[in-house]
């Protein structure tokens, strides 16, 4: 008793001893710990000038802060690359599509995220000083696509994120919105993609994590709340698992005979089970179905417009309510019978707003893919008969579908023209409107706002043009 007592007391000594003189004490667990000793030791080491290495933490909670460290770049790093005004729509929150409402904001493009501001440029700049935190976009990983689709507004991008989230961009003039998403695409293809990603890797961390404690808990609380005869259960569902394995694979087997035996789509289609569309489909295959080489939502359009709609003013120029647009979409999809003179369809413009819809969704327009570029060097020639001429020759090799129906609209317009004092929709107007809905490049590049404007051009020289060039063929 009397050893043990001065044994402690020598103890305390030697730790009094220690702290007294400041050493570093060091925990020796058994000769196996000869690494964590030299980890430990090289902590007092000077690796630069006025500066210690700071020792590894093996606290778990401490691991995961080093870890967010180097997943979240400094906000240095994000340095403005452009900035500016556009029109943005917020079309889908983590996958959860959102009702499209166009706004202006202020936009600032980072390395690797974007930034909208409801504000001005200069209220902007002054919440960014105090500290307000607006609405962003992460580009790592992010997707940028040109959508036409999507608003009937033009030059219209997309902005996809790995988040879910989906962001239209607009403006009105081609060669800002060509700049802006050109410098996004520059930006999103500068940054890591996928697992690389610093934000997806931050994502995932915290769902594996969450998830792993979800689970476990929800483990021990089952454990816990088990009874005997819940246990008793489960052994006897494990115990048959191997028949309910076999009636799994009978099933399969029986659902996979039945996919082989579907009927084909175009056993639908002659039992009337599946009908073809007529908006969004090609224009040879509804004349096909039609028996005729114009399109009979496109005549019936036509003769509605001429009929009550050619001294309104800005025809075809405004726009119609865009739900009665699709609400007669739907209609003329589903074959059933229209007619346009009902009170419904008062508004012209939502006739005229369909009909261009019409051509916009065709897949291939109606000037074909194929002689986009030939249509392009027929109208840059210098001498304007020549171009009529290079023109008329084009027109006459186009199918008949696209010839036919072309005639018909182009005619068509050339009334329209003829009342512009009182619609006000001159050649240039109506070129304008037609001229990127009937014709349009395959594969849109850069050149987008120089083909616009040929686009124009054409549309332009078809209309004021139109007996020299449709003229022959009535003979």
């Amino acid at each position: 008793m009397q050893k043990s007592t001065n044994s402690d007391t020598s103890l305390e000594t030697l730790n009094s001893t220690r702290q007294g003189t400041g050493a570093v004490q060091m925990r020796i667990k058994n000769a196996n710990s000869h690494h964590d000793r030299l980890s430990q030791s090289k902590s007092m080491i000077l690796t630069d000038v006025g500066k210690v290495t700071e020792p590894i933490s093996r606290h778990r909670r401490n691991h995961s802060q080093h870890i967010l460290k180097d997943v979240i770049p400094p906000l240095e790093q994000l340095m403005v690359e452009k900035e500016g005004y556009l029109q943005k729509a917020k079309i889908a929150d983590g996958g959860k599509k959102l009702r499209k409402n166009w706004s202006t904001s202020w936009i600032v493009l980072s390395s690797r995220k974007i930034e909208f501001y409801k504000e001005s440029k200069q209220q902007a700049l002054s919440n960014m000083k105090t500290g307000h935190k607006p609405e962003s976009v992460d580009l790592c990983g992010a997707h940028i696509e040109w959508a036409k689709e999507k608003s009937s507004r033009k030059n219209v991008f997309q902005i996809t994120t790995v988040s879910g989230n989906e962001f239209l961009l607009q403006s009105d003039i081609d060669f800002i919105i060509l700049d802006w998403f050109h410098a996004i695409k520059n930006a999103i293809d500068r940054l890591p993609k996928d697992s690389s990603c610093p934000s997806r890797n931050l994502e995932l961390f915290k769902i594996q994590r969450s998830s792993s404690t979800e689970l476990l808990s929800h483990y021990d609380s089952d454990i816990k709340e088990q009874k005997p005869e819940h246990r008793k259960s489960l052994m006897f569902r494990l115990h048959h698992s191997a028949s309910d394995t076999s009636d799994k694979n009978r099933v399969k087997s029986r659902l996979k005979k039945f996919i082989t035996r579907r009927p084909s789509l175009k056993t639908l289609q002659e039992k009337g089970l599946i009908k073809d569309q007529i908006f969004g489909c090609h224009l040879h295959k509804v004349c096909e179905r039609e028996n005729s080489t114009v399109p009979w939502f496109v005549k019936q359009c036509i003769e509605a417009v001429e009929k009550r709609g050619l001294d309104v003013d800005g025809i075809y120029r405004v726009s119609g309510n865009l739900a009665t647009i699709q609400k007669l979409r739907f209609i003329v999809n589903q074959e059933e019978k229209l007619n346009l003179d009902d009170s419904q369809w008062e508004d012209i413009h939502v006739v005229t707003g369909a009909l261009k819809m019409f051509f916009r969704e065709l897949p291939e327009p109606l000037f074909p893919y194929s002689f986009f570029e030939q249509f392009v060097e027929a109208i840059k020639k210098q001498d304007n008969n020549t171009r009529i001429e290079a023109v008329k020759s084009l027109v006459q090799k186009l199918p008949p579908p696209n010839r036919d129906t072309m005639k018909v609209l182009f005619g068509h317009l050339t009334k329209i023209v003829a009342k512009a004092s009182k619609n006000l929709m001159s050649t240039q107007s109506l070129g304008i409107v037609f001229g990127p809905t009937l014709l349009r490049a395959e594969n849109e590049t850069g050149n987008m706002a120089i083909h616009m404007v040929y686009q124009n051009q054409i549309a332009e020289l078809m209309l004021s043009e139109y007996s020299k060039i449709f003229g022959s063929e009535e003979d």
